[in-house]
């Protein structure tokens, strides 16, 4: 079928997914006459506040995020290493970016090097409850190395910075701090990470100067529908926004906002949830701390999940993280697992289980005396959009017209932000990469688990995953100390 462009488009969301979607669209010659409009909630702050997009509780507003190629799923590291030809800026379309303004410059990309590594050996492990096997860190990590190898033979710069990491003792050398976390892995000195707050603000300030494209703050209440057709949004203050095609693009908020408006079919419960992953800050006190993880790698750790980023040279706090299942936060029995933010309460701090964790992190990786004591400068709840398979959801709804969603990051999404934009207008005009033609496509859950919420039933199963699944974020905040 021939594509028509809609006369309007409505975001809901200008995070990684619907920031660059917008992006996108206003480059896009086949949309030159459609009206563009983004939708966020925002922060809470006034009306000038033009930077205040997405809210400051989004995934993507953080100190940091991984730049990485490093992916156990060649269709991935084959996008990523396309991403980060724009985040070093050898990849500047005049139309984009010239040669002092691209999305990795001006220090919003550090290509520190990256170390990954898992414990254990390299089988997958039996699922404990229904017996079948499962990837784990391991297969992880090394079909990874794999990849990036693949990578390193069309691009022969790359294959010098690859480097194999035979035991602890290997690794212990490369992170450089007299650390060291699990028993096999590599370092990729072409990955890095990201200052991911500075860079959503450059995409934004990007798309306004377009004049393409309108904001507006508010929070959505409802999709508004007509029979079997999206035709916008209603606003929590009353105000309707109508489109021809509306997207949504809501991250960890997206199964809260469709499985109430569309009926219990046309829902995305069982098919992807949100859940909260744990971020620490912890402060260095000498300039001489500084230097010593200032130049050390990023260090992840793909079977306990942990993860430390090295400061910005004019940063005085210390990244530490936690890629896990995560903590699932239903608002009622059978209802959506919902973020809960800083922004629902400014005094929220993360459960005692995972600051533990985070310092069991800094103490292998990042030894340096009393630092994995100190109090927390800030601590962060992240909220990932999980699907089952950690792949994205980029995709028309399959019987409402007028809806198409963009989600399900699963948290990796942002390191794709120089191109994912346009992957998700080439699925709009109905263009589907090959390489994702099936791993992007709408996903309906399996019969067995129809009524049973979606954080029961969906774990994301990639390998990447450390901890362990099904902690409720409620209970966790509940506890005074570690059990």
């Amino acid at each position: 079928m021939s594509f028509s462009p809609p006369t309007t488009v409505l975001i809901i969301g200008s995070g990684v997914f619907g920031l660059s979607t917008a992006e996108a669209l206003s480059r896009r010659p086949s949309f030159a006459s459609t009206t563009i409009t983004v939708v966020d909630r925002g922060s809470g702050g006034g009306e000038g506040d033009e930077n205040d997009f997405p809210a400051r509780d989004a995934a993507s507003i953080d100190s940091s995020r991984i730049i990485r190629a490093d992916y156990a799923d060649s269709a991935y590291a084959a996008l990523a290493d396309e991403a980060q030809t724009f985040w070093r800026g050898t990849t500047k379309p005049a139309d984009r970016c010239s040669d002092e303004d691209y999305i990795g410059g001006g220090g919003r990309y550090t290509e520190s090097g990256l170390i990954v590594v898992a414990d254990g050996s390299d089988t997958v492990d039996a699922d404990r409850c229904s017996g079948k096997t499962q990837k784990n860190g391991m297969y992880y990590v090394r079909e990874s190395w794999a990849n990036v190898q693949a990578l390193a033979a069309q691009d022969p710069s790359l294959g010098p910075k690859l480097h194999e990491l035979s035991d602890a003792e290997a690794i212990r050398a490369a992170v450089g701090t007299g650390g060291t976390t699990g028993d096999w892995g590599y370092l990729n000195a072409a990955s890095g990470w990201a200052d991911a707050a500075a860079s959503m603000a450059w995409l934004l300030h990007r798309v306004q100067a377009t004049g393409r494209v309108r904001f507006v703050r508010g929070k959505v209440a409802s999709l508004e529908a007509k029979n079997d057709r999206v035709v916008g949004v209603c606003l929590e203050n009353g105000q309707t926004l109508t489109a021809d095609l509306t997207v949504v693009a809501t991250g960890a908020w997206t199964e809260s906002l469709v499985a109430g408006d569309l009926g219990e079919n046309r829902s995305l419960t069982g098919t992807l949830t949100a859940t909260g992953q744990v971020i620490g800050y912890v402060p260095l006190v000498s300039d001489d701390e500084h230097a010593k993880v200032a130049s050390m790698p990023v260090v992840l750790n793909l079977t306990t999940g942990l993860f430390v980023i090295p400061p910005a040279k004019d940063s005085r706090e210390l990244k530490v993280a936690r890629h896990a299942y995560g903590y699932i936060n239903p608002s009622k029995e059978a209802g959506p697992s919902t973020p809960f933010t800083h922004l629902d309460d400014p005094d929220l701090a993360i459960p005692v289980e995972g600051a533990a964790d985070l310092r069991r992190a800094l103490r292998q990786m990042v030894p340096l005396p009393g630092l994995a004591d100190r109090p927390f400068t800030r601590t962060r709840i992240c909220w990932y959009t999980d699907t089952p398979t950690g792949d994205f959801l980029v995709d028309y709804h399959p019987d409402m017209q007028g809806l198409f969603v963009a989600t399900g990051g699963s948290g990796h999404a942002f390191k794709f932000l120089p191109v994912i934009g346009d992957k998700v207008v080439d699925c709009v005009e109905g263009q589907r990469p090959e390489a994702f033609a099936e791993k992007w496509a709408w996903r309906t859950a399996a019969a067995a688990d129809k009524g049973a919420p979606s954080w029961s039933t969906v774990v994301t199963e990639d390998g990447s995953r450390g901890d362990r699944p099904g902690r409720l974020l409620r209970e966790e905040l509940a506890k005074e100390e570690v059990a």
